[in-house]
Order: C-alpha cells, then sequence, then structure tokens
C-alpha cells in the first residue's frame, strides 16, 4: 500500500530521484524521462476525460482503466530489472493488460468507417484533447524503445506494446468523439500551396 502522509523529502533536492529500486539517478535519466512522460499521458487522459465523462461514459471507463494501468506502467519502469532481491514483487505490464486494450480499440474502432486520408487533431474539444494525449504517448513509447536499446537497461516487450496500443487507443477514441469519424478534419495534402 502507498501511504503519502509528506509531500516533500528534500531527498531530490540535488537533481536525483530515487527508482524503486532504491538506486539514485539524476532526474534528466532516460528511464526517469520515459516515466515522467508516461506520467504526462496519463494527466493528457485526465483533461480529456473532462470531455468524455458525460457523453460518451462506456469510452470514458476505458479511459479510466488505461489510467490506472499507465500507473502501473510507470511502477514497471521506475523500478528496473537488475536480477537483485528487491524484497518485494515489482509491478510488470502484462499481456492480459495488452490483450484488454486491443479488444477495447476493436470494439470503439466496429462503427468508425475506414480512413481516406490521415487525420488533422481537432473537430471537438474531446477529440482534440484525446489527440494531444495521444502525441504524448507516442514521445512516452519513443522514450521506451530509446531505454530499452541502452546497454544495461530492460524494458519489457510488453511494456513497449502497451504504450503502443495506448496510441492506438488514443487515436480510434477521438474519431469515436468525433461522431465516430464524422466530424474529423481531414488532412488535404498540398492544400495550401
Amino acid at each position: 500500500m502507498v501511504v503519502l502522509n509528506k509531500i516533500y523529502t528534500r531527498t531530490g533536492d540535488d537533481g536525483t530521484t530515487a527508482l524503486g529500486s532504491g538506486e539514485r539517478r539524476v532526474k534528466f535519466d532516460l528511464r526517469i524521462s520515459s516515466y515522467g512522460t508516461v506520467d504526462e499521458a496519463n494527466a493528457c487522459i485526465g483533461m480529456a476525460r473532462l470531455h468524455t465523462a458525460q457523453s460518451h461514459p462506456e469510452l470514458d471507463a476505458m479511459l479510466g482503466r488505461i489510467q490506472n494501468d499507465l500507473f502501473d506502467l510507470g511502477a514497471d519502469l521506475a523500478t528496473p530489472e537488475t536480477g537483485a532481491d528487491l524484497g518485494y514483487e515489482p509491478l510488470r505490464i502484462v499481456a492480459a493488460q495488452v490483450e484488454r486494450l486491443e479488444a477495447d480499440i476493436d470494439a470503439v474502432n466496429k462503427n468508425i468507417k475506414p480512413l481516406r486520408s490521415f487525420v488533422l487533431p481537432g473537430g471537438s474539444p474531446a477529440a482534440a484533447a484525446l489527440h494531444l494525449a495521444r502525441t504524448v504517448a507516442r514521445r512516452a513509447e519513443r522514450l521506451m524503445v530509446e531505454l530499452s536499446l541502452k546497454d544495461g537497461e530492460i524494458v519489457s516487450a510488453e511494456a513497449i506494446k502497451f504504450m503502443n496500443r495506448v496510441s492506438d487507443f488514443l487515436f480510434v477514441a477521438s474519431r469515436a468523439v468525433n461522431d465516430n469519424g464524422e466530424r474529423d478534419v481531414l488532412w488535404v495534402p498540398g492544400q495550401n500551396r
């Protein structure tokens, strides 16, 4: 159980932060940036939910599950796989979380007509907010992949798949709240030449 009774600890005043393993790293470390950007994507989803809570309750419930799972992902990334005994079982993203997201994507996408062009962010406030969350999720994914390629760092395949599906879900969700794509703003190549 997490208990936060004091918000400031002063331990990060030297520009470092602690991982779940107890190891301290500088705050701009790629691992810290990765889970920090996951947290940023989560905050963007929270903002998007201000627009979906009343108008799209089923979709909003899916977004709520994603937010909780993004905290799981943050915990996963904050506790590097080192082989050391931590004295507890670290939380990891599992295949079932990826599969649930895929099922949600399929459920939301089933009523949306296929695209004939790329979609510009917009159409409705909810769609614009979901597109913003999608772009932050993509950045988090890029950082995670970069981290996974760094010597001595491990990021599980399931964690990367999960983040990839989050951005896919957010794209489909943005189209769903745009009247299943009817209000999508489509890219017109070279329109303003």
